[in-house]
C-alpha cells in the first residue's frame, strides 16, 4: 500500500484541476473546491466524548467510532460467527488476499479520479466488512466518522463484501464534532456476491463549512439486491458520485436519497446505472428541496451495455422550491445499445401545492407547521421505497427532527 500511496499522491499533483467547461462538471461550482489550508488533523481532544455522541440504531451488531482519521473505538455486539468487522490497516494485514481482491477495484469515472486519488495518497484507516457466504446480520452495522478542528482533512473508507446468499445492513454516519472549515474525502466500495443483499444507508451531516465528497462504487452479481440510500444533511459543497454495476442477470441496485438544501449550500450529484449484463433492474429516485440561496446538481445516466437485453432501468429526479432565490440544475440521460429493454428517465422542479397549505391553515395549523409537514411528506415518499421498516422508521426520526431553515421557521 505504501507504494500504491505514493503513486496515488504523484497521480493527484499531476492530474488537471477540473473545470466548469468538463462535462462531468457541468453547472458545478468549481471554485468552491478550494483545497489550501487543510492538514492531517491532530487526534481528538476528547475520545469519549465523541463515542458517548455515536448513537444511532438501538441495537447494533457492531459499532466503529473513528475521530479525525484514528480509531476511537470498536465494538462487537451480536455478529454470526465469520463475521469481520475490522479497522481498514488491520484488514489489509489479517486478510490480505480478500483485501486485495475488492481494495478500489472499481473504475472512478464520473468527475472526482483525481480526488480518488488524493483520498488514496492520505489514507489512515476505515472499515472493513465481510460477511461469508449464508451469512445474515439481522442487526446494523454501524460506523461513526468525526471530524474535529479547523481546516481538518478525514479520508473516511468504507469496504463491504458480501459473500453467496449472504445479507446485511451497514449504517454510515459521517459527523462534526464542531462548526469548524473542514474537508472530507471519502469513497464506498459495496461488493455483493450472488444472492446477496444489503442495505447501505449514508447519513451525512458535516459543519457547514465543510468541503466533500462522497465517491460511491456498488458491484452488484446476479440475483444480488443492493439498496444505498444517502442523506445529505450538511456540507457548504458536496459532491456525492453514486456508480452501480449490474454485472449478471437477476441484479438488483436501488439508489435513493433526500438533501433538505438551505443556505447557500450546494449539493452536486452524479450517478451512473451501469448494466453490463442482461436481465437486470435499476431504480433511482432522488428528492431535493431548496431553501434560500441553495444550489444543487444532478446529471445522471443509465447505460445499457451491448448484449444486456431484457434491461429494467427507472431514474427519477424531483426538486422542490422553497425559495426563489434557489436553483436546481437536473439532467438525466440514457445511453442504450441493447434490445427489449425498458428504460424511463425524467426529472421535476415545482413549489409545494398552495392548496395544500391552505387545507392545512383552514384547520388551524400555522403556516411554518404545514411547509414543515409538506416537506417531511416529500422526504418520506424516498422512504417508502426501503423494505427495512426499522430502518425506515430510525431515518423518518432523523430527517423529521432536521429543523427547517430560519426563513420558513418564521414564515
Amino acid at each position: 500500500m505504501e507504494a500504491d500511496r505514493s503513486t496515488a499522491w504523484n497521480d493527484f499533483s499531476s492530474s488537471p484541476f477540473p473545470k466548469r467547461t468538463d462535462e462531468e462538471w457541468r453547472f458545478s461550482d468549481i471554485s468552491a473546491v478550494d483545497l489550501s489550508g487543510y492538514h492531517l488533523p491532530k487526534p481528538a481532544k476528547d475520545p469519549q466524548a465523541l463515542l458517548e455522541k455515536s448513537t444511532g440504531a438501538e441495537a447494533p451488531a457492531a459499532k466503529i467510532v473513528i475521530a479525525n482519521n484514528a480509531l476511537v473505538s470498536r465494538e462487537i455486539f451480536d455478529l454470526p460467527e465469520g463475521v469481520v468487522v475490522l479497522p481498514l490497516e488491520i484488514a489489509a494485514k489479517e486478510h490480505g488476499e480478500l483485501f486485495r481482491s475488492f481494495f478500489l477495484k472499481e473504475k472512478v469515472e464520473l468527475g472526482s479520479w483525481k480526488f480518488a486519488r488524493l483520498h488514496l495518497a492520505l489514507l489512515q484507516t476505515g472499515v472493513f466488512i465481510f460477511v461469508p457466504e449464508n451469512t445474515c446480520v439481522e442487526k446494523p452495522i454501524e460506523i461513526h466518522t468525526w471530524i474535529e478542528g479547523e481546516n481538518s482533512a478525514v479520508f473516511p473508507h468504507t469496504l463491504v463484501i458480501l459473500g453467496k446468499n449472504s445479507k446485511a445492513t451497514v449504517l454510515d454516519h459521517f459527523r462534526h464534532a464542531d462548526e469548524n472549515r473542514a474537508f472530507a474525502c471519502g469513497i464506498n466500495d459495496l461488493h455483493l456476491a450472488e444472492g446477496a443483499c444489503l442495505n447501505y444507508v449514508s447519513v451525512q451531516a458535516w459543519s457547514r463549512e465543510t468541503l466533500a465528497f462522497h465517491i460511491n462504487s456498488t458491484c452488484v452479481a446476479g440475483d444480488a439486491s443492493a439498496t444505498a440510500f444517502s442523506a445529505n444533511l450538511g456540507g457548504k459543497f458536496v459532491r456525492c458520485e453514486n456508480r452501480s454495476d449490474m454485472t449478471a442477470p437477476g441484479a438488483r441496485s436501488v439508489m435513493l436519497a433526500v438533501t433538505p438544501a438551505d443556505e447557500k449550500r450546494v449539493i452536486d450529484q452524479r450517478t451512473l446505472q451501469l448494466h453490463s449484463a442482461p436481465g437486470a433492474y435499476s431504480d433511482l429516485l432522488y428528492h431535493n428541496s431548496l431553501d434560500d440561496d441553495s444550489k444543487t446538481v444532478f446529471s445522471g445516466l443509465i447505460k445499457v451495455a451491448e448484449g444486456a437485453h431484457q434491461t429494467d432501468a427507472y431514474q427519477k429526479i424531483r426538486n422542490l422550491m422553497l425559495s426563489g432565490g434557489a436553483e436546481a440544475n437536473s439532467m438525466p440521460g440514457l445511453e442504450i445499445l441493447a434490445d427489449g429493454v425498458r428504460c424511463s428517465h425524467g426529472a421535476t422542479t415545482g413549489e409545494i401545492n398552495a392548496e395544500e397549505l391552505f387545507y392545512f391553515q383552514a384547520r388551524g395549523i400555522p403556516k411554518a407547521d404545514a411547509l414543515r409537514m409538506s416537506v417531511h411528506a416529500f422526504f418520506d415518499s424516498v422512504l417508502e421505497k426501503m423494505e427495512d421498516e426499522e430502518l425506515k422508521a430510525y431515518l423518518q426520526q432523523v430527517l423529521h427532527s432536521r429543523p427547517l431553515s430560519a426563513r420558513l421557521a418564521s414564515s
